[in-house]
Order: structure tokens, then C-alpha cells, then sequence
């Protein structure tokens, strides 16, 4: 039995079980009996713990992840150390790690799923890059599926810890070398675009099934993400939109300049991808990128891939013996004569022991590297077989761990089995006998439920619509309702009153919630009324609203200028549109003699030119009925139409003019009559009718 089991820490934390174990530190399951809730609480190995200036390290690092908050960051609630054990408690997540939940799906994510989680990745990791955290190693092993769709990012400043205090790469780091960025393969500085580049490689591996890089070792996968460019992953399914293709490669860029340059900029793309699917980022251009700082040349090491120009020189000969030159003049006429130059072996020789000594030490170095650094990266990887659970029950596991060997066990939903009975495995993913290697040694298994019984499949991020009838179909009561969400699709599936695997029976309830889309932002449309127009206009501007028609109005109120009427109150959506009515100041009196251009008498309002009706016209002539016709195709909505026939209103009303591309109104009189034709007030046609 675990030596820590019923443990009690500060007096405080209860260790119920040990539910996972690192690199750095074992995870452990605990009560906090001040606020009694369970939570997690991860406890730092023995060997690291001895290591005081790592001890501070851990405390400081810890602290500062402490002052997270994000509903995708798994929260860290305190950090201490009881009776020489130093530890960290955090928030208890029920779910799944991602890469689990993958191996259980087995095949490549719904690309709408893949960006429903990348989404929340980005988030978290803006939130923690927004105050100077760089989580090293984001990797699926170190994100959680919660039962709801939501992912928490775990482990935020432990990558660090755990680079301190490992001189090699052991078999623990394997996991991470296939989500690692190029600049920290290559030992060089990192920041903020490394968490980037990682979070592409999850992303491509969700849309496509598969690593972009694989290799026998990791210092294989290491120089594959330095040099290589992985397959496009539509290349791989087809089905994965070229818009989100582009996002991944983006972020996958290894060179830093073309990668996005923080987590909001990669939010971005995703958002503006989410509304149009056709959307491509933009990749900077090359040629505009400004010139890679000169670096320094270090003057005692220089490797084979530096190359010093030197200005080459001829050695000056010495001047040849008198004794030499009178014997070359014989020889002149002696061709059999093999003439040698002067020996020059003293160069040769102080050549030659460098030569030597730089070989020398070339081979101390690499033997070093070999056999002290580099011995886990050069060793072929580790396999282990994958044992059969077929037929056992999780008790019978939990009773023996010898059936399960140095494997880890996950539950998977309860499925329905001809050929095991209700509690045993009848299903497991790796299948037995499958060769794993480090890192992978996680067997999801499903149990069999009774021959009777219904068990809810997956229903989260899918058409509401295929989802109700599927349970429908199943005789279950399906409710809906209409919730925000950002990530996830208008009318798909957000989340379930049920797990996925509850055994459901005929008449239960089940509850969905239905994704309605973002939460449309309101603002509160300020007051107006008799503030100046261009004020008026830079006020709606201010408050992310938008100007719309604004009309000239005869006010005796207001002066001139002023806002005496505002289509928005109180809460509206940002983007709207308010219409305004700005006063014209008091209406001018009308002139002593009328004119076709004066008002007609009962309106007050001015008109246009027409011939006057003949003054020795009979006013007694009998009244004909006309239809007087006003055109609304130019309109939208509720619109106020007024005729005025002469002296006679006949009709001051709104009309729908999206379902009236006409009104027409009959209007009864005698003689010559001036019709006047007004549109929320405002004058839009007059003419002279002939009723006789």
C-alpha cells in the first residue's frame, strides 16, 4: 500500500488515492476537510525534494501559476509543505486527458470538435502568456476533456522545473519530444510563440489522427521539427477545411517570424475562421523581414558548420644554401637528377600534434555526450505489450494489478455485449498483443452493461436535430434549451443532462443544451435629445454604435441643430443603428399670396410646384372618387405614410412597407386638388389630381 494513503497534511488534506504519477511528482486524490471538498494534490519526488535551491524553484514557480484564473486552466489552490513533503494542491478535474480521449475516439476529431478545442487551448494560453507565463510543454497529456466538451490546461510552469532538474532526456520527456517547438529542440532561447507551435501539433494531430513527425528516437522526431515540413493535413483527410488547414500550419511555422506572434493573434483566425470557412490567415512575406542579428563567433570552439574566411598567404621559403644553388646549376645539365625541395618539417610536424589533439578531444567530448548525456536518446525505445482484459472485471484489476502490468486503466463509456456479461470487459483500446511504447501505456476499455439495458451515446457538438431523433427513437423525452457559447457551432449540441454512457430506459428525460452562438454584447444607448448633430454622432460612434438616417425637421422646441428625436433607447446590441431628427429651427410663415410651392392649408408642411387649379372653376361640380397610390419599395419595416388631398387629411398611419410595395388609399373631391405625400413626416411627392 502507497506509504502516503490516509495521510493528513497541515492538518487539513486527507490522501485518499494515488490517481497518477510523473516525471517530477505523484498525483494523489485528497479531501480538504476546512472547505470539504476533494481535490488534487501533487507531491514532489523524494530525490528532488533534497535539492533545496530546486525546492525555492518549485515553491516560486508554483506561486506565481497560483495566480491563474481561467475557467481553462486548471486551478492551483495552494502551495506548502508538511512533514518534508513539498505539494501542490489543485483543483480535482473529472475527465479525460486528451490524448485518452482521443485513442478512445480512434479515428481523427470532427474538425468542428478540433476547433472547439483548440479554441479553449488558446484561451488558456493567452490568459497565462497575458501575465508572463510560458507553459513549455502543452502537449494532449497535459490537457483535460471535462464530461461537459470543456478542456482545463494543466501543469502551467512545471516544464521548466522539469528541465532543471533532468541532465537527460529520459524516457519521461519521450511523451513531449513529438509536441516540441524547433527553438527548443535546438537549446535556444523560447517564449511565448513556443506554446504556439505546440498547440499546432495538437491541433494537427486531433484533425488528422496522426503525429506530424515520428521516428525510432527522439533526437529523430527533434531534428524532423527543426528541418522538416509536416504533410498538409488535407493531404491526410480531406474533409478538414482549408481555412483551418491554414491556421494549423500557421502555427506550426518553424520559422518564428511566419508564426503568429501570440496566443490573441491565433484567437483571431479561429474567430473570423468560425464565421467564414473560406477564411485564410495571413503569413508575413519573407523578403520583408528584417535581417537575423549578427552573432559571435565563440574564439576557442569553432564547429564544422562555421566557416572563418581567412585571407590565405604563401609561407615565405627561406633563402636556399649558396652549396644548393651551385648544385642545381649542374644539374641543369643532368636530367636523370631527382631534385627535392627543402624539408619543411618542423610546419608538418606542429600541424600534425594539433591535429591529433583536436581529434583527441573531439573524442573525449562525443564519448562524454554518448555515454553520460545522450544514453536514453541513442537507445532504441522501450515496447511494451498491450495485455488482454477481455472477460475481467474493473474489480478484479483493481484486486490484481498484475493483469494490467505497467499499464494505466481509463474507463469508457458502458457499451451493450452479446458475448460478456453485465460488468466485464467486452471491449479495449489498445487491442491485446499491440506493441506500445513510452508514453502510450494507457488502455481505455469499456464495460458490458445487461442485455435490457440503453446506454447515451455521444451527443456533444453534433446537429441538434440528428441527435433529438436519434433519442427520440430511443423512446426518451428530449427537452431543449437555447444556451451562449463561443466555440460551439448555432444549433449543435453544447451539452447533456446525461454522461455519455448513463444507462437511459424508455419515458426518461433527457436535456440538451443547444448552442444559440456567442452572447450578443449590449450597450446602453446614451440620451440625445437637444445635443448638437456632430456631438450626437461622435457619442453613438463612441459607444461601438452606428449613425443612421438622420433627418432635417422643421422644431419649434429646439433650435437649430439640436437632436429633438432618437429611434434607440435603453439596451441594444452593439452595431446598431440609431436614427436621429435634428431641428431645422422654427418653421418659416407662409406667404401672404400662395404659390404652387406654398403648403397645402390643414398640413403646414411645404410642397412642391404645380398649375393652379382654374379660379373660375365651379365649386359646386360633384365629387369623383380617386385612388391615390404611394410607393414603398424603397423601404424597409413600419413606415408613417400621410396623405393630404387639399385641405383634407385622409389618412396619417403606419404601413408594413416589407409587405406593401404599394398603398393605396381612395380619396373623394371636386375640382382640381392638390395631393401632398409624406413618409415619417417627410414630404416625398405633390402633385395636382383633376376629380372630375
Amino acid at each position: 500500500m502507497d506509504q502516503y494513503i490516509g495521510k493528513m497534511l497541515d492538518n487539513r488534506y486527507e490522501i485518499l488515492e494515488c490517481i497518477g504519477t510523473g516525471g517530477m511528482a505523484v498525483v494523489y486524490k485528497a479531501r480538504c476537510h476546512r472547505l470539504n471538498r476533494l481535490v488534487a494534490i501533487k507531491i514532489l519526488k523524494p530525490e528532488l525534494a533534497q535539492d533545496a535551491d530546486f525546492r525555492r524553484r518549485f515553491h516560486d514557480e508554483s506561486q506565481a501559476v497560483a495566480m491563474l484564473s481561467h475557467a481553462n486552466i486548471v486551478s492551483v489552490y495552494d502551495v506548502s509543505r508538511s512533514d518534508g513533503l513539498d505539494y501542490i494542491v489543485m483543483e480535482l478535474v473529472d475527465g479525460l486527458t486528451l490524448k485518452q480521449y482521443m485513442q478512445r475516439r480512434g479515428t481523427p476529431l470532427n474538425w468542428r470538435e478540433a476547433q472547439h478545442f483548440i479554441t479553449q487551448i488558446m484561451r488558456a494560453l493567452s490568459h497565462a502568456h497575458g501575465r508572463g507565463i510560458i507553459h513549455r510543454d502543452i502537449k494532449p497529456h497535459n490537457i483535460m476533456v471535462l464530461r461537459d466538451g470543456s478542456v482545463k490546461v494543466t501543469d502551467f510552469g512545471i516544464a521548466q522545473l522539469a528541465s532543471a532538474a533532468q541532465n537527460t532526456m529520459t524516457q519521461e520527456a519521450i511523451g513531449s519530444v513529438h509536441y516540441i517547438s524547433p527553438e527548443q529542440a535546438k537549446g535556444s532561447h523560447v517564449d511565448c510563440r513556443t506554446d504556439i507551435y505546440s498547440a499546432g501539433v495538437v491541433l494537427y494531430e486531433m484533425l488528422t489522427g496522426r503525429l506530424p513527425f515520428e521516428g525510432d528516437t527522439p533526437v529523430a522526431v527533434a531534428i524532423q521539427h527543426i528541418k522538416s515540413i509536416p504533410v498538409p493535413p488535407c493531404d491526410l483527410n480531406p474533409d478538414i477545411p482549408k481555412g483551418l488547414e491554414a491556421i494549423t500550419m500557421k502555427a506550426m511555422a518553424p520559422d518564428l517570424a511566419q508564426r503568429y506572434a501570440s496566443a490573441e493573434e491565433m484567437l483571431d483566425d479561429l474567430k473570423e475562421f468560425r464565421k467564414n470557412p473560406d477564411f485564410e490567415p495571413s503569413v508575413p512575406d519573407p523578403a520583408e523581414e528584417p535581417d537575423e542579428p549578427t552573432m559571435v563567433v565563440p574564439t576557442k570552439i569553432v564547429t564544422a558548420s562555421v566557416r572563418v574566411p581567412v585571407e590565405r598567404r604563401e609561407p615565405e621559403r627561406p633563402p636556399r644554401p649558396e652549396r644548393r644553388q651551385s648544385r642545381r646549376r649542374e644539374e641543369e645539365y643532368d636530367d636523370d637528377y631527382d631534385y627535392e625541395e627543402p624539408s619543411r618539417g618542423g610546419g608538418v610536424a606542429a600541424a600534425a600534434v594539433a591535429v591529433v589533439l583536436i581529434l583527441a578531444f573531439i573524442g573525449i567530448v562525443g564519448y562524454f555526450l554518448v555515454n553520460y548525456m545522450f544514453k536514453d536518446m541513442f537507445a532504441p525505445p522501450v515496447e511494451y505489450e498491450v495485455p488482454k482484459l477481455l472477460g475481467y472485471t474493473l474489480e478484479e484489476l483493481e484486486r490484481d494489478k498484475t493483469i494490467q502490468g505497467d499499464f494505466q486503466i481509463v474507463e469508457g463509456p458502458v457499451m451493450n455485449s452479446d458475448e460478456y456479461e453485465e460488468g466485464q470487459i467486452c471491449a479495449q483500446s489498445p487491442e491485446a498483443g499491440t506493441k506500445v511504447k513510452e508514453g502510450n501505456r494507457t488502455i481505455t476499455v469499456n464495460v458490458a452493461g445487461g442485455d435490457d439495458a440503453t446506454y447515451l451515446g455521444s451527443v456533444v457538438n453534433r446537429d441538434a436535430r440528428e441527435v433529438v431523433k436519434e433519442l427520440q427513437d430511443l423512446g426518451l423525452q428530449v427537452r431543449q434549451e437555447q444556451v451562449f457559447d463561443d466555440a460551439i457551432t448555432v444549433g449543435f449540441v453544447v451539452s447533456c443532462s446525461l454522461v455519455e454512457g448513463s444507462e437511459v430506459n424508455k419515458g426518461d428525460e433527457v436535456t440538451l443544451y443547444v448552442s444559440k452562438g456567442p452572447e450578443k454584447k449590449l450597450v446602453t444607448v446614451p440620451p440625445l435629445i437637444n445635443m448638437d448633430i456632430e456631438k450626437a454622432k461622435s457619442e453613438i460612434i463612441r459607444m461601438e454604435l452606428k449613425v443612421g438616417h438622420v433627418d432635417p425637421q422643421y422644431n419649434d422646441e429646439y433650435p437649430e441643430g439640436k437632436v429633438f428625436w432618437q429611434s434607440e433607447t435603453g439596451e441594444v446590441e452593439k452595431g446598431t443603428s440609431i436614427d436621429l431628427y435634428v431641428s431645422k429651427g422654427p418653421e418659416p410663415e407662409p406667404s401672404a399670396e400662395p404659390s404652387p410651392s406654398d403648403e397645402p392649408p390643414a398640413s403646414g408642411q411645404p410642397s412642391e410646384s404645380g398649375p393652379l387649379p382654374d379660379p373660375t372653376q365651379d365649386v359646386g361640380a360633384a365629387a369623383v372618387t380617386r385612388d391615390i397610390t404611394v410607393r414603398l419599395d424603397s423601404y424597409e419595416g413600419l413606415v408613417n405614410v400621410r396623405i393630404v388631398v387639399g385641405n383634407q387629411e385622409i389618412h396619417n398611419s403606419p404601413v408594413d412597407a416589407d409587405q406593401n410595395l404599394t398603398f393605396t388609399k381612395r380619396a373623394t373631391a371636386s375640382g382640381d386638388q392638390m395631393v401632398y405625400i409624406y413618409i415619417n413626416d417627410s414630404l416625398v411627392e405633390s402633385y395636382w389630381e383633376h376629380f372630375q
